[in-house]
């Protein structure tokens, strides 16, 4: 808002409610919860989104059940034997260490960018062999445990 008697360039200054406890302006809130708000609702929304496909395609679909169909059913042949089924476990366990090993190794590539930066040196250095210890002491326990032998 200009005044008449100021001149053209001069105008009045602008006013910032703030709270009194935290020094900050009031207005930095509400936009820290307005971005929530956005995100909430898009979650709201893709739940929705979800239910409704599901109640669609509920009554939407055929149902009429018949004996065949009531059947167990696997890749088209006919069930014959038990439903049981013997499995190697060491299988898992080889993919299960192999995905711990891939993700920890994406740490290091955030931390040689942070070692790079000035100030930062000495302390990620420390941090990161003492990820590395842990990640060792995890390979030496399945180590000893045997997980590691292909039997």
């Amino acid at each position: 808002m200009r005044h008449r008697d100021r001149g053209a360039d001069v105008r009045e200054p602008t006013v910032v409610a703030a709270d009194h406890a935290t020094g900050d302006a009031v207005g930095h809130a509400a936009d820290y919860f307005q971005t929530y708000s956005v995100v909430g609702l898009l979650a709201v929304l893709g739940v929705l989104f979800v239910a409704v496909a599901f109640g669609a395609g509920r009554l939407l679909r055929p149902v009429v059940p018949t004996p065949e169909k009531l059947l167990t059913y696997e890749c088209g042949v006919d069930p014959v034997g038990e439903g049981w089924a013997h499995t190697q476990v060491r299988y898992y366990v080889y993919a299960f260490l192999y995905v711990i090993f891939a993700v920890d190794s994406i740490f290091l590539f955030p931390w040689a960018t942070v070692f790079a930066a000035p100030g930062y040196g000495a302390t990620t250095l420390v941090e990161m062999f003492v990820f590395l210890g842990f990640l060792a002491v995890g390979l030496l326990y399945a180590y000893k445990k045997g997980v590691l032998t292909w039997t």
